[in-house]
């Protein structure tokens, strides 16, 4: 993987790693448990069951603290980076140039047109 560091990735890349088996993903994974803050009394700050995980080679960092289970969070850690590499690894939209309709760009300048008469009718009153 040192390759790719040196490289942007692309998102075949990305499909790639998500499709690795969960074992080989988490041995590219850093992780750290730590107190979990928020509702659960003293047993949330008794024990370092939240689990913050890297993934290396793409620098993903996935948080959870859902469970009492550190072993459960890390492998909620793994389906979450699981899923994040999914998603960047889908292929962009095909974009098409489009042009404006003939009845799209009357409508722009009937628009224009209409908002110039209410900028002139703004002036002074005048007694003639």
């Amino acid at each position: 993987m040192d390759a790719m560091e040196n490289k942007q990735l692309t998102y075949h890349d990305y499909a790639r790693m998500a499709r690795l088996p969960l074992d080989q993903l988490a041995e590219q994974c850093s992780a750290q448990a730590f107190h979990a803050s928020g509702p659960g009394g003293q047993c949330v700050n008794t024990t370092d069951s939240a689990v913050r995980m890297t993934h290396e080679p793409t620098g993903i960092v996935v948080v959870s603290r859902e469970s009492r289970s550190q072993f459960r969070n890390r492998q909620l850690c793994l389906a979450k980076i699981r899923e994040e590499l999914g998603r960047r690894g889908r292929a962009p939209k095909v974009r098409h140039r489009t042009k404006p309709s003939r009845g799209q760009r009357q409508r722009r300048l009937d628009d224009k047109h209409r908002r110039s008469q209410v900028k002139q009718l703004r002036g002074r009153y005048h007694d003639e």
